[in-house]
């Protein structure tokens, strides 16, 4: 395959398609800055009180019963998973339509959980391997259990970091959403694989993987299941991908291998994402295949990483269109070694 030319000192900018979704970005290179130049100085930080954390005594602070447990053989836990005190959306009614003028709606209706471990302190970026394991083994038992529920078509599990990344509780802790609609872009990205699919009969994904692997320029770190990557099209300065290097439709399918592999790819992107950014605000994302009982062989699983590092303004607002700053080949560069000087 042919090496794309990266962006030349005469170059104000590049306009970058995303392949999966057609999504449009700006790489801005006359605005370019250095990688350490997007330190961000937090102007206020979350309370890491342990009296006032819900999460030390969930119980007490009133938590409902817990979805599920892990315990040590002591009888201590590990980590939990309950409903959301304040919930998003109301647990497991079946929606109700309504329709005012041309307008049309339905009730906020599904599953709305947390999944915290025991650990007050380390956040995610510095937790061992084994502990993010055991995060994954709660997305996917939780995953398994809500997703033949009546009316509910995906499950979106998301972990929110930092104040600015919309975390209001210090203790670090992850959130399901299970809901009776698809997102729209979610829908853009099974849209986007479907056609790529059908024109080139093979993943979307499963070719952005394979070239990257070849280019090697936007690779973070790889093992023997997962890689890491910055996207060609990335949104914001140091966007990560980690992906499955097996085709792989179906996150809730994961092996325990392959669950291994993946939280030392979490462990590896995020650690190089704290060390080169000074433990920035994020956002850590899954999408997967909808839970609504059609076929996506199409689609393949995948986190995304998008560290908070501008404000929408108007041009951003107006179109839809994301402007970044730094190169994502230059980002790749500078997580690789964060990781490398560990």
């Amino acid at each position: 395959m042919t090496l794309t030319p990266q962006i030349s000192s005469e170059e104000t900018s590049q306009l970058r398609q995303d392949i999966v979704t057609g999504d449009w970005v700006v790489i801005a290179t006359k605005r370019a800055r250095r990688p350490e130049d997007f330190i961000v100085k937090k102007e206020t930080v979350l309370s890491d009180s342990l009296d006032a954390c819900p999460f030390e005594n969930p119980e007490a602070s009133g938590q409902k019963e817990d979805t599920l447990i892990y315990k040590k053989a002591d009888g201590e836990w590990t980590l939990r998973v309950f409903p959301n005190l304040y919930p998003a959306i109301e647990r497991g009614k079946r929606p109700r339509f309504i329709e005012e003028g041309p307008y049309f709606a339905m009730t906020g209706t599904g599953y709305h959980e947390l999944v915290v471990p025991r650990d007050h302190y380390t956040h995610l970026a510095l937790m061992d391997a084994t502990m993010i394991a055991e995060i994954l083994d709660a997305y996917q038992d939780r995953y398994i259990n809500i997703m033949n529920k009546k009316s509910i078509r995906y499950i979106s599990i998301i972990h929110n970091h930092g104040k600015s990344a919309g975390a209001s509780i210090h203790h670090p802790h992850s959130q399901i959403f299970a809901v009776p609609i698809i997102s729209p872009y979610v829908q853009l990205e099974l849209d986007g694989a479907e056609r790529y699919k059908k024109s080139t009969k093979r993943c979307v994904f499963c070719s952005m993987v394979e070239y990257e692997r070849e280019q090697k320029t936007r690779v973070v770190f790889e093992n023997e299941e997962c890689i890491v990557i910055t996207p060609y099209a990335s949104r914001s300065a140091f966007e990560m991908w980690i992906l499955p290097k097996e085709h792989s439709p179906y996150f809730e399918r994961i092996t325990n291998k392959q669950k291994i592999s993946l939280a030392w790819a979490i462990k590896r992107a995020l650690g190089a994402l704290d060390k080169a950014l000074d433990n920035p605000d994020y956002n850590f994302y899954l999408h997967t295949s909808p839970c609504d009982g059609k076929e996506y062989s199409h689609f393949h699983w995948h986190f995304e990483i998008l560290p908070k590092m501008s404000i929408w303004a108007g041009f951003e607002l107006s179109t839809g269109v994301e402007i970044s700053s730094l190169e994502p080949e230059v980002a790749a560069k500078r997580l690789r070694e964060c990781i490398e000087n560990k």
